[in-house]
């Protein structure tokens, strides 16, 4: 509505709309096609849940280990995932992660993330390879601290841990279900003390002596960001409700908005396991 003051005529400012938040997926592992499960979480949330998404990958296939173009869309991201494997990155992109770790935003990972770097000894960026503790939490890269896995025979019982029942990102996951994930070990000392641990996974069929280790977790990095981490991501483990729910409410709790009340139904996910193709 305008009104009239003397000559001049003045037009009530129309309100700013808020622009959705952003979330960026990273994309680049050897062997979940998290560069073809991550793009059916991004559609539903665009889809469902009021939320921009934008999925970033390995170029020009998933074993392309030096390149992922685009990474400077994290200077816009307000949630960064990533589910990256062995990556040996120029330095000009790793600066976009840095730059995002350092700005304190929250962040998310997935499974290999855990050793998403693999710098040769010596190498100038041989730092990254523990970026999985920096922002997750998690050990600082595959085969140090005790991290393995139990055999990729095995599978995964996993359950909500006590303490975590009522934790908002848990809100609608089943308190038990299996995963074909084979069981990382990250313990006994990952996630740090101070992370709050969700979920909890017993190995099935296990090819060495297994002990329970934590499959999902909360922390707070020392960038003072808020995190969320699963070593789940197998792309059998997301054809089925928890996995799919869990990732959902996790996104909405990182991004600071409320677990959603109603959830909107399965999401179709059916990728097979590829494995490690030459």
């Amino acid at each position: 509505m305008a009104l009239v003051i003397g000559a001049f005529a003045y037009s009530k400012p129309t309100p700013k709309v808020k622009e959705k938040p952003l979330v960026v997926f990273v994309a680049g592992d050897h062997e979940y096609s998290g560069e073809q499960t991550l793009p059916l979480i991004a559609a539903e949330l665009e889809k469902n849940y009021g939320v921009r998404a934008k999925v970033i990958k390995s170029y020009p296939d998933q074993n392309a280990e030096k390149d992922i173009p685009g990474l400077e869309v994290l200077r816009e991201a307000d949630l960064a995932i990533f589910f990256l494997r062995w990556r040996q990155l120029p330095p000009e992109q790793l600066q976009y992660i840095d730059e995002y770790l350092k700005s304190g935003k929250p962040v998310m990972g997935f499974r290999t993330t855990t050793h998403a770097f693999n710098f040769p000894k010596g190498h100038p960026s041989e730092i990254w390879n523990a970026f999985g503790e920096r922002a997750f939490g998690s050990p600082p890269g595959w085969g140090r601290a005790g991290h393995t896995h139990y055999g990729h025979n095995s599978s995964t019982d996993v359950t909500i841990a006590p303490e975590a029942a009522k934790n908002p990102i848990l809100t609608g996951v089943a308190p038990s279900f299996h995963v074909r994930s084979w069981l990382y070990r990250v313990r006994p000392d990952y996630p740090p003390q101070d992370a709050t641990v969700l979920l909890m996974g017993k190995s099935v069929n296990p090819d060495k002596a297994a002990i329970d280790n934590p499959v999902a977790w909360t922390w707070k990095n020392k960038e003072g960001a808020k995190v969320f981490f699963t070593t789940l991501g197998h792309p059998e483990d997301f054809k089925d409700e928890p996995l799919q729910h869990l990732t959902i409410n996790a996104i909405h709790w990182l991004l600071g908005k409320p677990v959603p009340k109603k959830w909107k139904g399965k999401i179709d996910i059916n990728v097979p396991y590829r494995g490690i193709v030459k």
